[in-house]
Protein backbone atom coordinates (compact mmCIF):
# COMPACT_ATOMS: atom_id res chain seq x y z
CA UNK A 1 0.00 0.00 0.00
CA UNK A 2 1.59 3.46 -0.79
CA UNK A 3 1.55 6.70 1.22
CA UNK A 4 -1.26 8.34 -0.10
CA UNK A 5 -3.33 5.15 0.00
CA UNK A 6 -2.09 4.51 4.08
CA UNK A 7 -2.98 8.12 4.50
CA UNK A 8 -6.04 9.23 3.04
CA UNK A 9 -8.13 6.07 3.60
CA UNK A 10 -7.91 6.96 7.62
CA UNK A 11 -8.18 10.80 7.51
CA UNK A 12 -11.58 9.90 5.41
CA UNK A 13 -12.42 7.56 7.88
CA UNK A 14 -11.83 10.34 10.47
CA UNK A 15 -14.00 12.84 8.31
CA UNK A 16 -16.79 10.51 8.84
CA UNK A 17 -16.64 9.95 4.76
CA UNK A 18 -19.48 6.61 3.68
CA UNK A 19 -17.37 3.64 2.02
CA UNK A 20 -19.10 4.27 -0.86
CA UNK A 21 -18.21 8.58 -1.51
CA UNK A 22 -14.61 7.23 -0.91
CA UNK A 23 -14.76 4.77 -3.65
CA UNK A 24 -16.63 6.82 -5.87
CA UNK A 25 -13.91 9.47 -5.54
CA UNK A 26 -10.74 7.67 -5.37
CA UNK A 27 -9.75 7.15 -8.99
CA UNK A 28 -10.42 10.96 -9.75
CA UNK A 29 -7.96 11.55 -6.58
CA UNK A 30 -5.46 8.97 -8.12
CA UNK A 31 -5.24 10.82 -11.40
CA UNK A 32 -4.43 13.73 -9.75
CA UNK A 33 -2.50 12.76 -6.70
CA UNK A 34 0.92 11.08 -7.12
CA UNK A 35 1.41 7.94 -4.75
CA UNK A 36 3.88 9.19 -2.49
CA UNK A 37 1.78 12.28 -1.47
CA UNK A 38 0.04 12.01 1.80
CA UNK A 39 -2.94 12.98 2.68
CA UNK A 40 -3.50 15.94 5.61
CA UNK A 41 -7.37 16.77 5.01
CA UNK A 42 -10.33 15.01 3.29
CA UNK A 43 -13.69 16.62 3.75
CA UNK A 44 -16.81 17.35 2.23
CA UNK A 45 -17.24 20.91 1.94
CA UNK A 46 -19.59 23.47 -0.17
CA UNK A 47 -19.21 26.59 -2.28
CA UNK A 48 -21.33 29.80 -0.04
CA UNK A 49 -21.52 31.60 -3.80
CA UNK A 50 -23.32 28.98 -5.39
CA UNK A 51 -25.17 26.58 -2.72
CA UNK A 52 -27.25 24.54 -5.44
CA UNK A 53 -24.22 23.26 -7.69
CA UNK A 54 -23.69 20.25 -5.94
CA UNK A 55 -21.66 18.04 -2.99
CA UNK A 56 -17.85 18.84 -3.35
CA UNK A 57 -15.20 16.86 -1.52
CA UNK A 58 -11.84 18.41 -0.84
CA UNK A 59 -8.60 16.49 -0.81
CA UNK A 60 -5.46 17.83 0.97
CA UNK A 61 -2.31 16.78 0.88
CA UNK A 62 1.54 18.17 1.24
CA UNK A 63 1.55 18.99 -2.41
CA UNK A 64 -1.95 19.48 -3.92
CA UNK A 65 -5.25 20.45 -3.48
CA UNK A 66 -7.99 18.92 -5.03
CA UNK A 67 -12.07 19.31 -5.09
CA UNK A 68 -14.27 17.04 -6.79
CA UNK A 69 -17.75 17.89 -7.16
CA UNK A 70 -20.85 15.29 -7.64
CA UNK A 71 -23.82 17.12 -9.40
CA UNK A 72 -27.20 16.58 -7.34
CA UNK A 73 -29.46 15.05 -10.16
CA UNK A 74 -27.13 12.64 -11.96
CA UNK A 75 -24.59 11.98 -9.54
CA UNK A 76 -21.57 12.37 -12.01
CA UNK A 77 -18.27 12.97 -10.78
CA UNK A 78 -16.39 16.14 -12.21
CA UNK A 79 -13.04 17.60 -11.47
CA UNK A 80 -13.54 20.80 -10.22
CA UNK A 81 -10.14 22.43 -8.55
CA UNK A 82 -6.71 20.34 -9.09
CA UNK A 83 -3.81 22.76 -8.33
CA UNK A 84 -0.63 22.56 -6.18
CA UNK A 85 -0.43 24.06 -3.33
CA UNK A 86 2.49 26.94 -4.39
CA UNK A 87 0.47 27.70 -7.48
CA UNK A 88 -2.24 29.14 -4.92
CA UNK A 89 -1.91 32.59 -4.03
CA UNK A 90 -3.57 34.62 -1.37
CA UNK A 91 -4.83 31.81 0.38
CA UNK A 92 -7.56 32.67 3.36
CA UNK A 93 -9.15 31.13 6.04
CA UNK A 94 -11.66 32.21 8.84
CA UNK A 95 -12.75 29.51 11.91
CA UNK A 96 -16.47 30.27 13.16
CA UNK A 97 -17.09 27.99 15.92
CA UNK A 98 -20.19 29.72 16.76
CA UNK A 99 -21.46 28.53 13.28
CA UNK A 100 -19.03 25.32 13.58
CA UNK A 101 -17.55 25.81 9.85
CA UNK A 102 -14.38 27.39 8.61
CA UNK A 103 -14.54 29.28 5.05
CA UNK A 104 -11.14 28.62 3.02
CA UNK A 105 -10.72 31.14 -0.47
CA UNK A 106 -8.11 30.80 -2.88
CA UNK A 107 -7.15 32.29 -5.94
CA UNK A 108 -5.96 30.13 -8.69
CA UNK A 109 -3.17 30.14 -11.37
CA UNK A 110 -5.73 31.49 -13.67
CA UNK A 111 -6.91 34.14 -11.57
CA UNK A 112 -9.69 32.72 -10.13
CA UNK A 113 -11.20 33.01 -6.43
CA UNK A 114 -12.46 30.16 -5.34
CA UNK A 115 -14.17 30.01 -1.88
CA UNK A 116 -15.41 27.11 0.17
CA UNK A 117 -17.29 26.37 3.33
CA UNK A 118 -16.51 23.49 5.25
CA UNK A 119 -18.77 22.32 8.17
CA UNK A 120 -17.63 20.41 11.40
CA UNK A 121 -19.61 18.23 13.86
CA UNK A 122 -18.33 20.16 16.90
CA UNK A 123 -16.62 23.76 17.77
CA UNK A 124 -13.22 21.70 18.80
CA UNK A 125 -12.90 20.24 15.42
CA UNK A 126 -12.93 23.83 13.72
CA UNK A 127 -9.57 24.74 16.01
CA UNK A 128 -8.55 21.31 14.82
CA UNK A 129 -9.14 22.22 11.01
CA UNK A 130 -7.59 25.51 11.55
CA UNK A 131 -4.20 23.67 12.92
CA UNK A 132 -4.66 21.64 9.71
CA UNK A 133 -4.83 24.44 7.13
CA UNK A 134 -2.20 26.40 9.28
CA UNK A 135 0.20 23.61 8.83
CA UNK A 136 -0.38 23.24 5.20
CA UNK A 137 -0.20 26.41 3.99
CA UNK A 138 1.48 28.56 6.42
CA UNK A 139 4.48 26.38 7.89
CA UNK A 140 5.04 23.99 4.71
CA UNK A 141 4.66 26.72 1.80
CA UNK A 142 8.45 28.34 1.05
CA UNK A 143 8.11 32.34 0.51
CA UNK A 144 6.80 33.12 -3.01
CA UNK A 145 9.43 35.84 -3.55
CA UNK A 146 12.19 34.66 -5.83
CA UNK A 147 15.71 33.81 -4.27
CA UNK A 148 18.44 35.94 -5.78
CA UNK A 149 21.71 34.34 -5.44
CA UNK A 150 23.68 35.80 -8.14
CA UNK A 151 22.86 37.60 -10.95
CA UNK A 152 25.04 37.26 -14.55
CA UNK A 153 26.06 40.82 -14.90
CA UNK A 154 27.63 40.67 -11.22
CA UNK A 155 31.18 40.99 -10.77
CA UNK A 156 32.88 38.22 -9.03
CA UNK A 157 33.67 39.10 -5.13
CA UNK A 158 37.62 38.82 -4.47
CA UNK A 159 39.01 38.93 -1.23
CA UNK A 160 40.99 41.60 -0.58
CA UNK A 161 44.12 41.13 1.74
CA UNK A 162 43.24 42.29 5.10
CA UNK A 163 39.72 42.01 4.88
CA UNK A 164 38.81 39.03 7.36
CA UNK A 165 41.89 39.83 9.27
CA UNK A 166 40.64 40.93 13.08
CA UNK A 167 40.63 44.85 13.97
CA UNK A 168 41.44 44.55 16.99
Amino acid sequence: MDVFSRTFLPAAAEAGLAVQTVSRHMPVFRRCVGSGDATILVTRCSRPDRPVTGDYLLLLTHRRLVVTQQTRLLHRLRLHLNTELRELSNVTWSPDPRLQSVEMAATAIDGIRERFLIRTSHPKQVWQLDALLNQAFRTRLRPSGARVVASIGDAPVVARPGMFAPSW
